[in-house]
């Protein structure tokens, strides 16, 4: 406590909290203090009691902000951890998946006879053996990459718990010190007022940051395999699927959306709920892959089902029996959902016009990709289907007004002979 001048009376005045902050007495004041404003003791206290009050209510919100801030740093922390693993067993069935093409696209060679030639075989069996070369460097590549901004995101979420850590303790520290202070009595909460004052306002003037870490998307693998051309099919929607706001064209290849059911026959397969129709094609072994132009559709849904829709519209029950991508468009940008389980996809790109889906039934493999872009959007591994599994289209109802969402089904654009091996 600063030094009190005293000639026998009690002290009972004091400088103005802003500048010395000396208690002083009432007869005799030293000529330092001549320039200063005084009060009284009552009222200085009363001045600090309201300020530290203040500062109290202050602090308290911002431990309640920082504490929310740290619980979510720690759930990112572990979010992370699983979307590394996510994106590295992505990385690694794309490349599978890129290699059993090119496996594909030998075959489809041979049978075109163009590689009759045993000169030619032999060539395209060296290319195709530096092709897996090259894809398995690729591979590490990648993920390497993937490695070390998953370690990087890992400290600096770290380092963000220290610091957050840190400032909830100064937080705590500080609240208990000014919960003291509005308790005491007059002369003790004077007591070293200024620098309770100005600890409190250094603690509050520290920002609360989260992390800013990188996004793991940019270790997705860019390009498509020229092979998925040769495997393309254009895909026949199935009437008797559609749900009656659903109205199919006349080459079954486009869905469109209206407001008011169609009148049509009832049908043990037909969606009554959601808005969804299904292919024709029921794939029991083999590859596939077709692609869906989604540029008039700001919400949509493309997948696999296994052949089992119930006649209530629902889809099926169990989650290891469809396969999902759902996008959602906002302005110019999309938002992505896949299923099972339910988590959004972080993309990075411009707007799409068309996905494509690829479907290995042998190796139980299902990918998305983003065809305007050419690049992965997500994929499932190690899948096992217990029968046959058909596309699936969805379209979403909207919250109010008319609809005139649509997805077509694009045509296959394939010249046999023209495909050279390449990554």
């Amino acid at each position: 406590m600063p030094a009190v001048r005293r000639t026998g009376s009690r002290s009972r005045c004091g400088c103005s909290a802003t500048t010395t902050q000396t208690l002083l007495c009432g007869r005799c004041r030293a000529r330092e203090h001549d320039g200063h404003a005084v009060y009284g003791v009552q009222e200085a206290a009363g001045g600090y009691r309201r300020l530290f009050q203040e500062l109290l209510n202050a602090s308290r919100e911002k431990l309640g902000v920082a504490e929310s801030m740290l619980a979510d740093e720690r759930d990112r922390m572990a979010a992370v951890q699983g979307e590394e693993q996510d994106f590295k067993e992505m990385i690694e069935s794309e490349y599978r998946i890129r290699f059993q093409l090119m496996i594909e696209e030998m075959n489809f060679q041979s049978l075109q006879g163009c590689l009759f030639n045993l000169n030619v075989r032999e060539n395209g069996l060296n290319q195709l053996m530096e092709f897996a070369t090259e894809l398995k460097e690729k591979s590490q590549e990648t993920l390497q990459r993937l490695n070390v901004l998953g370690k990087e995101n890992m400290n600096k979420l770290k380092e963000s718990e220290v610091r957050l850590s840190e400032q909830i303790c100064g937080l705590q520290r500080i609240i208990a010190e000014l919960e003291k202070k509005c308790g005491d009595y007059t002369l003790a909460l004077l007591q070293n007022a200024r620098y309770s004052v100005e600890r409190s306002e250094s603690l509050l003037r520290q920002c609360l940051e989260p992390a800013q870490i990188t996004d793991l998307s940019l270790c997705l693998v860019t390009g498509m395999s020229r092979t998925l051309s040769i495997l393309q099919r254009a895909v026949t929607l199935d009437p008797k699927t559609a749900h009656p706001c659903l109205v199919l064209s006349e080459d079954l290849r486009s869905v469109s959306l209206r407001n008011v059911q169609q009148d049509i026959p009832g049908s043990p397969g037909r969606f009554v709920f959601g808005a969804t129709v299904l292919g024709v094609e029921g794939f029991t072994s083999g590859r596939h892959y077709w692609e869906v132009d989604v540029e008039k559709a700001t919400k949509w849904q493309l997948g696999i089902s296994e052949d089992s829709a119930r006649s209530d519209g629902g889809l099926p029950a169990a989650s290891r029996e469809k396969f999902l991508l759902t996008g959602s468009l906002m302005g110019t940008d999309y938002t992505f959902w896949v299923f099972p389980p339910l988590k959004r996809v972080f993309l990075r790109g411009e707007q799409m016009h068309k996905v494509g889906v690829f479907l290995d039934r042998e190796y139980g493999q299902v990918a998305f990709y983003d065809v305007t872009n050419r690049s992965l959007i997500y994929n499932f591994s190690s899948l096992a289907f217990r029968g046959a599994v058909k596309p699936i289209f969805s379209l979403c109802f909207p919250s109010g007004g008319a609809s005139s969402d649509s997805l077509s089904v694009c045509f296959p654009h394939v010249s046999p002979c023209d495909v050279n091996v390449s990554p």
